[in-house]
């Protein structure tokens, strides 16, 4: 029988004085056909029987696998200092800043978080994280209706499928009007980009490397759309930036995306972290919030929530977001992580997993039956042509050790046999050839 901590006592002195006879009485509005028959939930266990079974069904995860998944989130290599530092309880017992009286040290560690992805995205102003890189992108594109006061938003195909179902779901009351351009032999298509920006369109967005692992310089495109009084948002890779042109540098307005790269572990999902910059002219438009460096009354350098533009500091109608929070522990990680690594380490880094992906790609070219997708440069992640449905073939793979890779037919019509590779520093010479040979086997 179920612990219930009130006694039959206290149960009536309750029922008498809301005025009802009986626990059924408070239920008795709703239909007796709701309520037929019993719910089918088995009895209890113990809680060694629970911890047993538990156990059971997580050694069912395939957690052994040689990881060449990417579509968004990747197996990239944390060094032991990120745990050791992120784990004193300093930082991991923090709450969330709410108020500017806020832990000095928790502050500060935002403040220089702000300050790296600032220099990585070669932006003005970053705030103190989002929820992930999907939310982030959704807040961006309402930040941009905000500033233009337009509703209409261009999107290419090439942005992470996950993230653009997010952005419709977000958006579905709001009445905002969306254009999607298909991606043209893995690259935007300009032609079409260019007449779809009009008037009434607040922003267009984008993904560099996009989702097929397509690398691109878009300074074009921000040409073509500030021209039409139009906002650009980029949806980018961070390690990426080691090495490629920054979205600051193409004239890019918003910048966004998923800092589970920057010593974060893969995790079914989360807890991840987004990360936003943008124009010092759009600031006050942007949402969650910010941390500033001052000084106090005596001349000592402080840190100090300097804006927080969200309904629970501001009028409703003022405030930029509903967003409550940030990933304050995810963004620490994030900072020790980069500053490890230091500016050579991320150029370093990102160099590393672009050669050994072209090393992949000439290996895995060289098997019957598969096509590399050559029409664009790419970084780190490429598509496969197979001959036959890569579904199957990933499900193969996996009784081989590795996880292949991501099916696009889940996400693209007609791409069935494509499959998206993804290379990081992890992976060595004779892990691409034992995954070339275990393909090649399956095919």
């Amino acid at each position: 029988m179920p612990f219930i901590a009130n006694t039959d006592e206290q149960r009536k002195e309750m029922l008498d004085a809301i005025g009802v006879s009986s626990s059924d009485e408070l239920f008795a509005d709703i239909p007796k056909d709701l309520l037929a028959g019993e719910l089918n939930i088995p009895a209890g266990k113990s809680e060694m029987r629970v911890i047993s079974d538990m156990q059971k069904l997580a050694n069912r995860n395939a957690n052994n696998l040689t990881c060449f998944l990417g579509g968004g989130f990747y197996d990239h290599f944390i060094p032991s200092a990120v745990d050791a530092l992120s784990n004193r309880s300093e930082f991991y017992t923090a709450y969330t800043p709410y108020q500017p009286e806020a832990s000095q040290g928790t502050l500060q560690a935002i403040f220089e978080y702000q300050s790296a992805i600032c220099r990585l995205t070669g932006m003005e102003v970053a705030n103190a994280s989002l929820y992930d890189g999907g939310t982030a992108l959704c807040e961006a594109a309402l930040m941009a209706i905000n500033i233009t006061g337009r509703n209409r938003i261009v999107l290419d195909s090439g942005v992470n499928p996950i993230y653009r179902n997010m952005i419709y779901s977000y958006s579905k009351n709001l009445s905002i009007e969306f254009e999607e351009i298909e991606v043209k032999h893995g690259q935007s298509d300009r032609a079409k980009i260019e007449a779809a920006l009009t008037d009434d369109t607040a922003a267009i967005i984008f993904q560099n490397p996009n989702f097929f692992g397509g690398v691109d310089d878009f300074s074009d495109v921000v040409e073509m759309a500030h021209a039409k009084g139009c906002l650009t948002i980029a949806s980018v890779y961070p390690v990426s930036l080691g090495i490629l042109k920054t979205p600051g540098s193409m004239g890019v307005d918003i910048v966004t995306g998923e800092g589970q790269s920057l010593g974060i572990p893969l995790s079914f999902g989360g807890p991840y972290l987004g990360f936003m910059a943008t124009r010092m002219k759009h600031v006050r438009k942007m949402p969650g919030r910010l941390v500033g460096e001052t000084e106090d009354t005596n001349g000592k350098r402080g840190y100090v929530l300097t804006l927080q533009a969200r309904e629970q500091h501001i009028r409703r109608d003022k405030a930029t977001s509903n967003i409550c929070s940030n990933e304050s522990l995810c963004a620490v990680r994030a900072i020790i992580y980069m500053s490890l690594l230091g500016k050579q380490g991320m150029h370093d880094l990102a160099h590393t997993c672009a050669t050994k992906a072209e090393y992949a790609k000439t290996r895995l070219s060289k098997i019957k039956g598969v096509k590399v997708k050559k029409t664009t440069p790419t970084f780190n992640e490429f598509t496969l042509e197979l001959p036959c449905d890569a579904s199957i073939v990933v499900s193969k793979m996996i009784d081989k050790g590795f996880a292949a890779g991501f099916p696009l037919g889940r996400y693209y019509k007609g791409m069935d046999n494509f499959l998206l590779v993804a290379i990081t520093e992890k992976r060595t010479r004779e892990e691409i050839g034992m995954y070339a040979e275990a393909l090649e086997s399956v095919l």
